[in-house]
């Protein structure tokens, strides 16, 4: 995941810019339409090679088509493009007398054509590190963006032997979890503790939740308060093997030890797996459990508070989000449907400044229950839609802690020559009040977080306030 987007202030500047259309590249000069990259119609071909022609595509469907595109300085982009090659090549050992940034002026096709120009120069001189450095080049102009739901995907890998529900990695999950450790870091609150052991090594080394992690591969997770890169080394994704050696502290006992787990494939609990879940809690609250907001997962709680409100009176409902890294709005309009009619629950928002207005589905029955909702970091995109629709109109308490800050808006996938797909938001998402969300996050109206001591015990203070709440 790239890194998260500009700061609010600069994009209200952006916002109050005016549009202006992008040139073509040279190889569309002319063509019908505006834009240089389709949607894709199935899933992709064969990847073939990145060649700059695919970097240039690339370029100009960003500009063609990213919700700030038309009012971007593409120097920037290009830039971090060069940045990258240049470093691609001192790591491995090559120098080239031509990798030299050419001037740019800010005329975004006599820059790409300086640029390219240059570019086949370096490259012709190492043709062994042709693909790395188109590969790096293209990922750096895309994290140039600073867009948490900008990113090329390429490459993907899956280990040989994966059997459907397997998880890759080390075998536990913590209290900040991969993508705010990787697109939102200034978030994350310390210490640095175990919450779930899945398996695998975890699980081997004796693992436990509640387990401090002082350090990773001799690095603080947080230096005066500020998480390190450190933490991003919890979260390796295959092929990645690379040991990683942990020191931790279990509190209860004092022990301090220090264990190397290597990552690999290991068993997830299938239950674990289930998008929703459900039971009944202190006999009147129906707990609900929403990981994601997949195709019809909305109308699969639904179902749930239904045949748990079968026979009885419900005190009301809670809706637990933690860790749910989004999804489809429609999912998350069509739940919110379910609480209230008739209101906004989000702004889609161009450059210019002109919204599109995201309106509840009043074709969807109310269920007529209060509402508690259990939020964290990792509720994000999707979530947070949800999640600030129920805080602004006022539908329900949000309990737990802030949300991830990781919705910069929709992305839509474009599909690259390459058979590689650029996606990224054609509009930037506001909260039902037209709040920037993205960066901040939605802030709980009771703050309840999980300590080391709580997940060694078992307890979840949250669900217990949530109750408390319900049944006030």
């Amino acid at each position: 995941m790239t890194a998260v987007r500009t700061a609010a202030a600069g994009l209200a500047l952006l916002l109050a810019a005016a549009c202006t259309a992008p040139a073509p590249p040279r190889a569309q000069a002319g063509t019908a339409g505006p834009t240089v990259c389709a949607r894709p119609q199935g899933p992709p071909g064969v990847e073939t090679a990145t060649t700059v022609d695919v970097i240039e595509q690339a370029y100009f469907c960003i500009l063609g088509n990213y919700y700030s595109g038309a009012t971007l300085d593409a120097r920037a982009l290009l830039t971090a493009g060069f940045v990258a090659l240049t470093q691609e090549l001192n790591r491995n050992g090559r120098e080239v007398p031509e990798a030299t940034m050419p001037a740019l002026t800010g005329d975004r096709k006599a820059d790409w054509n300086a640029f390219e120009t240059t570019y086949r120069k370096i490259t012709d001189q190492v043709p062994d590190l042709r693909d790395a450095l188109a590969a790096v080049t293209l990922e750096a102009i895309v994290a140039a963006l600073d867009d948490n739901h900008a990113r090329w995907t390429h490459g993907v890998e899956r280990h040989p032997d994966h059997y459907d529900g397997d998880g890759y990695g080390l075998g536990f999950e913590a209290n900040i979890d991969g993508a705010q450790a990787d697109a939102n870091p200034g978030t994350a609150v310390g210490p640095l503790f175990v919450t779930t052991v899945q398996g695998g090594a975890a699980r081997a080394a004796g693992l436990r939740p509640g387990d401090i992690i002082e350090s990773i591969n001799g690095s603080a997770p947080f230096i005066d308060a500020r998480a390190t890169p450190a933490i991003a080394a919890l979260y390796p994704r295959y092929p990645q093997a690379r040991p990683v050696q942990l020191r931790l502290l279990r509190q209860s006992t004092g022990r301090r030890w220090t264990v190397t787990l290597k990552p690999g494939l290991f068993q997830r609990d299938l239950a674990g797996l289930q998008v929703v879940r459900s039971q009944l809690l202190d006999d009147d609250v129906a707990y609900v459990r929403m990981t994601g907001f997949a195709p019809d997962s909305a109308n699969r709680v639904l179902k749930a508070v239904s045949r748990l409100r079968t026979g009885r009176t419900l005190s009301g409902v809670v809706l637990d989000v933690r860790g749910n890294g989004g999804g489809s709005p429609v999912e998350a309009i069509r739940l919110l449907s379910a609480f209230t009619h008739g209101k906004v629950t989000a702004h889609q928002c161009a450059v210019d400044g002109t919204c599109e207005t995201m309106r509840t589905d009043d074709t969807v029955e109310l269920l007529g229950l209060p509402l508690v909702v259990l939020t964290d970091r990792g509720c994000a995109s999707a979530c947070e839609h949800f999640s600030s629709a129920v805080k602004d109109l006022r539908l329900g308490r949000l309990v737990g802690t802030r949300t991830a800050g990781l919705i910069s808006g929709p992305a839509q996938p474009y599909l690259l020559a390459d058979n590689t797909l650029l996606s990224f938001p054609a509009r930037h998402h506001l909260g039902p009040d037209r709040e920037v969300i993205d960066r901040i996050g939605v802030p709980p109206d009771h703050h309840v977080p999980l300590t080391p001591a709580d997940a060694a015990a078992g307890r979840d203070p949250a669900l217990a306030k949530a109750l408390a709440l319900l049944h006030a």
